[in-house]
């Protein structure tokens, strides 16, 4: 039976350009800057979004940890959306190896608005750690992959600075949120002074994300990025591919946005599910499991005997991922399979 994987964007291959370019890639050793690939692969990142620098590192979870790492020190304060990727699904890095001391604030579908911040920035006190570090997240996972405007974060990172925050985005899929915005990802990241993004979501490549910001910084990420195990050699076997992604797979993230529409209507229509459909921006869908008897963990077993995977994100929450391995077709059958898999609830 052929699956239909919709756990999440990681799970696509690299194209066969990628594929090629890996096989003909310039190497060298990249812990000595000597890698021309990883060189360029960075050079085009940080164009890419508006900063002087980038770095390479093997994923999203270590480029976000080594931000908090270089932006802060141990005792301090961090900011962050109580439903954050960085605070739910990075092991407590924040806490456990950069010492720092979470505050959440309870956002709005994901977003902290200005006032919220404002109201959840202690004064200096003996009693308090200092707060250092605003960390925001677009598009936001667990809202449902929500995309926030320029004008939304110009506005959350202007009261940020008036306190004297840094402020560190993890834009993982900040490319879904530039396209389904209709924006260039430098709008969306102008305001902050980092940004980590992935290269192995929807864009396609097997490894690897990029941390950006200004030169100094960079520069004391890098060590950083030494200390958790991040230095790699001759890693242009991997860029090349960050390369293609970045030149090649942008556009075609409104295709992904396109059927996470189609699958989020379809279910809507379904007895028993609830959808947001509004509320599905780019490539995230999440339905709820109606009834007292809901229970997500058994639909998504039940699914898997239809060949179609999912993951269950809360009690009676479902999460699908549309990527480039995702057809109409494969849509119209995961429908159907939810149809079938749900008719008893």
């Amino acid at each position: 039976m052929p699956i239909i994987d919709l756990r999440s964007d990681t799970v696509t291959q690299p194209t066969e350009e990628m594929r090629e370019a890996m096989a003909r890639a310039e190497v060298g050793d990249d812990v000595y800057g000597e890698d021309p690939t990883v060189n360029a692969l960075e050079e085009l990142a940080a164009q890419k979004v508006g900063k002087e620098r980038a770095l390479f590192v093997p994923s999203g979870t270590m480029g976000n940890l080594v931000a908090v790492l270089t932006h802060t020190q141990r005792g301090d304060e961090v900011l962050l959306e109580a439903e954050s990727h960085i605070y739910y699904y990075e092991v407590g890095g924040l806490s456990a190896v950069a010492g720092t001391i979470p505050r959440l604030i309870q956002g709005d579908h994901g977003w902290i608005s200005p006032e919220q911040l404002e109201a959840h920035i202690r004064p200096r006190d003996l009693h308090f750690p200092p707060p250092r570090l605003l960390c925001l997240e677009n598009t936001h996972n667990r809202a449902g992959g929500r995309a926030f405007t320029p004008e939304q974060i110009t506005r959350t990172c202007a009261v940020a600075r008036r306190y004297g925050l840094k402020i560190h985005l993890d834009g993982a899929r900040i490319f879904n949120a530039s396209v389904a915005l209709g924006v260039d990802a430098r709008a969306l990241t102008r305001d902050v002074d980092s940004v980590m993004f992935c290269l192995s979501k929807g864009l396609s490549a097997p490894v690897g994300s990029i941390l950006a910001g200004e030169r100094e910084f960079i520069e004391r990420a890098r060590k950083a990025r030494k200390m958790l195990g991040g230095g790699m050699r001759q890693a242009g076997v991997l860029a090349a591919c960050g390369i293609i992604a970045l030149e090649t797979m942008i556009p075609r993230l409104a295709e992904d946005h396109r059927r996470a529409r189609m699958l989020a209507t379809g279910l809507a229509r379904i007895p028993g599910l609830s959808v947001d459909v509004e509320g599905v921006q780019t490539n995230i869908v999440l339905v709820e499991i109606e009834g007292p008897d809901g229970d997500a963990r058994e639909v998504v077993q039940r699914l898997r005997s239809f060949g179609i995977l999912v993951n269950a994100v809360g009690k009676r929450t479902i999460r699908l991922v549309t990527h480039r391995h995702i057809t109409d077709e494969d849509v119209e059958k995961t429908l159907e399979a939810f149809s079938a898999a749900t008719k008893s609830l």
